[in-house]
């Protein structure tokens, strides 16, 4: 029966998570205008955990305490009331033991919001002494209406006052506050002294414009930005764990590597009570640990999702397009070829396309051929060609391009008197490029040597960038560039780039010429650092007797005019040193416009730099590893961990037997243990059952939620007659039954989850900061609905609520002395010699384990030794 309590309680606890989790959206604008979105969540922290998740934690109790009164004709029992007590000194000394011993040895774990823990620990306290006050002082065995529902009352009364000992509201209210940068990255100081903003800003949420004061939006701004520097934390850490699971796993895949960070960025990430609560259950029942399955799901739905957004919506039309969409080549080759491709469709039928040349800067008939014509893809052929020729001529010109446009994409069909007729759909269509561009290099100078951009963008992961270095305007002669890398923001040496110089040589017809540099891959989430690439003044090697003869008619020419040439074309070598003579001397009197354009062109002939000859590398962080980070983030909302969206879902988890083991890698999946099987076979019954509640996704878990806790109840009535027959059949009375036996049984879980919260959580809240609220919100609500409920139907018979004070005092003060000390134990330990509530040193952890044990196991015994009265008590 406790199986059962355990596995419908999961299911309550996971629709509390999903509640708790849900996020809204607001609008801070700031006094300068500028206008911050972002999400908070609905539930406040510290409110839900004394709310929902206490009653979640402590349904059993509650519910139990509640069932007997009222299944009893409203008298008062036994089971009930010390159920809540044995529980409670079950959490607050077993637990809490337990989570001191289980840090590893050096670590401590500290309560972080600390003034909630002292408000809970005040209230827990209160609350039995409270207990005892009506049963043994205001009026000795009997409890009134006003007691009761005082009782009850004192539930709200605690969570508004942890609720606002978390929110500053106290004596804070009345300080001013301000919050300034620290002199460490990502650090918000927070200070005293007069405000500097307006005492009025606007506040939209969910379309509704709200005041308030300067020091709430101060609260607010600092809220923000804590949420931007916790998400930058999320994003490096994930860097970081990424990075040392490829150094430690370089055979592993992506996706085995994005489960691994995952399971890792899960583990370590802040949860709540609830969800170390379904955690712990899961693994007692064999359903296997939920984030490692969670890590593996998401890894594969990613690689998943990734292969199909590879594949193309539209398989069904043809595409005609060129491929690649530049050509570049010399004038002297003779002709260009232009690959002309289709892809997807129906690669059976024929398709044609016709083409057509257009004039850019090169002219047809001049620089190049005309051509048009059609192209026929016949079944089964993706690819084709089309051949343009070039004209080679002695003229010096700058380089020229011109067009090839794709058009009238039609297919091809065969009738039945096998007539064809064309026809144009949907089932072919031009594709990008449809136009090429065809540029025509002239060979008659030596070039102009410089980079294709200014500037380019590399990504880190890139490894070893290409970078080309072009030769415009000419071909002519070997010439020789050098190149070195420059540092920037970028260091070389091997810390961002590999420091890269030499030379390169371009033959003669050759302009093109590829630098290789090597780029260090830091694996960083963000980066952004740059180096240059430099290259210097290209020099001439040597040149063809044929070019060299021409480009020297030509440059006097230009000069000259024709009776020169005339003179100078029949020599078999020019005197380079005349020919510079005349130009030196008598070029600017005689030349016209055209003539000193002429000249212009002619000089382009030596080998020169053209305009960028510096080149800035930018280094940026990897796509794919900045997608994965992305992608990691996107998937930590805890309540999908836990949560379900459909039935079927519920029974094939219901079903299936997971390996439940807690290992900090998950490598790879490991097989079911026996006690996973056993356990599993043990609960299958309940886990089949209650897979009939709604999934947690219904009305945003509220069916579920529903639905649990009625079950829950059900459970607990059928519990409570069990321990009684128990009780009955080995002698034991039902205040020993439920101090020893029903307390034990309804806390197990909660001590598996406060295990785990205790060793993967940095802060001791999930796991002992929650259990002082959970022993208050034990009396407030067993009691005080219970008992209130009681007092108020005898009321109406004209009776009195009575209740025996004697064993449930004695328990009570025994567990408040006891609390008291517990208290005072895990405050001293949070002295810079211990550093903690939870781990510390070797000797004081053993001996405040110990300690607490040894609490538990006295109120056990003086307990039951008054029950049978070897001890008087009250």
């Amino acid at each position: 029966m406790f199986l059962g309590v355990s596995i419908i309680a999961d299911r309550f606890m996971a629709s509390i998570e999903v509640i708790t989790s849900q996020e809204r959206k607001i609008t801070i604008k700031k006094p300068n205008g500028e206008k911050i979105t972002t999400t908070v969540r609905v539930w406040n922290e510290t409110v839900s955990n004394l709310t929902l998740m206490a009653l979640g934690s402590s349904a059993p109790e509650i519910l139990l305490s509640v069932v007997e009164v009222c299944g009893h004709n409203f008298d008062a029992g036994e089971l009930g009331p010390n159920t809540i007590v044995g529980s409670a000194a079950f959490n607050m000394f077993v637990i809490i033991g337990l989570c001191v011993s289980v840090i590893p040895n050096g670590e401590t774990r500290k309560v972080k919001h600390l003034r909630v823990f002292f408000v809970t620990a005040t209230w827990s306290v209160f609350a039995y002494t409270w207990l005892y006050l009506i049963l043994a002082v205001f009026s000795p065995g009997v409890v009134e209406i006003w007691e009761g529902l005082l009782t009850l009352f004192f539930f709200p009364f605690c969570v508004g006052f942890a609720y606002v000992a978390d929110r500053r509201l106290l004596f804070y209210k009345y300080v001013y506050k301000r919050y300034r940068a620290g002199k460490q990255k990502g650090m918000i100081i927070e200070t005293e002294g007069e405000p500097e903003l307006p005492s009025k800003v606007d506040i939209e949420m969910d379309g509704k414009m709200l005041n308030s004061h300067g020091d709430e939006l101060l609260d607010g701004e600092a809220g923000c930005e804590g949420k931007e520097m916790d998400e930058e934390e999320v994003r490096r850490e994930l860097a970081r764990i990424l990075k040392e699971l490829k150094q430690k796993h370089p055979e592993k895949e992506m996706e085995q590597l994005m489960e691994l960070a995952n399971y890792q960025v899960l583990s370590q990430q802040q949860k709540s009570r609830a969800f170390y609560r379904c955690q712990a259950t899961r693994i007692m029942t064999g359903a296997g640990n939920v984030l490692k399955k969670h890590a593996a799901d998401q890894a594969k739905r990613a690689t998943q999702h990734d292969i199909c957004s590879e594949i193309s919506i539209n398989n069904f039309s043809s595409k005609v397009f060129f491929d690649p969409g530049n050509y570049q080549c010399l004038e002297n080759c003779g002709s260009v070829a232009l690959n002309v491709v289709r892809r997807g469709g129906d690669l059976t039928s024929t398709v044609c396309v016709d083409y057509r040349t257009e004039d850019g800067t090169a002219n047809a008939g001049s620089d190049y051929q005309l051509t048009e014509g059609t192209v026929v893809f016949k079944p089964g052929e993706t690819e084709k060609e089309i051949r343009i020729d070039i004209i080679d001529d002695d003229i010096f010109e700058e380089d020229e391009h011109f067009l090839v446009h794709l058009t009238n994409v039609r297919v091809i069909s065969v009738g039945a008197n096998d007539d064809r007729t064309n026809h144009t759909d949907s089932l072919a269509g031009l594709g990008l490029p449809y136009t090429a561009t065809v540029t025509i290099f002239d060979d008659d100078h030596a070039g102009i040597f410089t980079f294709e951009e200014p500037v380019v963008t590399v990504s880190e992961s890139v490894g070893v960038m290409e970078v080309k270095v072009t030769r415009n305007s000419g071909a002519r002669g070997v010439v020789v560039v050098p190149y070195k890398t420059i540092e920037g923001t970028a260091k070389g040496g091997g810390e961002d780039f590999e420091d890269t110089h030499g030379v390169l040589e371009f033959d003669n017809d050759e302009i093109v010429k590829t630098v290789r540099l090597g780029i260090v891959d830091d694996e960083e989430y963000e980066k952004n650092k740059n180096f240059f690439l430099e290259i210097g003044d290209p020099q001439l090697l040597e040149m063809s007797e044929r070019k060299a003869e021409r480009f020297w008619i030509r440059f006097l020419f230009t000069c000259s005019g024709r009776d020169v040439y005339r003179k100078v074309q029949g020599r078999d070598r020019p005197a380079p040193s005349s020919i510079i003579s005349i130009t030196d001397g008598m070029c600017d009197e005689v030349l016209t416009k055209k003539e000193k354009e002429e000249r212009r062109i002619a000089e382009m002939g030596r080998p020169t730099l053209g305009e960028h000859v510096r080149l800035e590398v930018i280094i940026e962080e990897s796509y794919e590893f900045k997608n994965t980070v992305d992608k990691l983030i996107k998937k930590t909302n805890l309540a999908l961990v836990i949560g379900t969206n459909s039935w079927r879902e519920q029974f094939v988890e219901a079903i299936t037997v997971s390996s439940g083991d807690d290992d900090d890698e998950c490598d790879e999946e490991k097989m079911p243990s026996c006690f996973d099987y056993v356990m599993h076979f043990l609960t299958v019954f309940w886990k089949l059952l209650f897979a009939f509640v709604p999934p947690t996704d219904y009305w945003n878990g509220w069916a579920c939620f529903v639905v649990s806790i009625f079950v829950i109840g059900l459970l607990t009535a059928i519990i409570g007659d069990l321990a009684s027959h128990f009780g009955c059949t080995v002698g034991l009375k039902d205040s020993v039954t439920a101090v020893v036996f029903v307390a034990l049984g309804t806390s197990v879980p909660d001590t598996f989850a406060s295990k785990v919260a205790a060793i993967q959580d940095q802060y001791a809240d999930a796991s002992i900061g929650n259990v002082t609220g959970s022993n208050a919100v034990n009396v407030f609500l067993g009691i005080g609905v219970a008992w209130s409920i009681a007092a108020i139907y005898h009321y109406s018979k004209g009776e009195e609520f009575k209740v025996d004070p004697g064993t449930l005092a004695f328990s009570v003060t025994l567990f408040t002395i006891f609390a008291f000390i517990c208290i005072a134990v895990l405050i001293y330990r949070r002295r810079p010699a211990i550093g903690g509530e939870l781990g510390g040193p070797r000797i004081p952890k053993i001996l405040t384990s110990c300690l607490f044990f040894s609490l538990w196991l006295m109120y056990i015994i003086f307990s039951s030794l008054e029950a049978y009265c070897h001890i008087k008590g009250f």
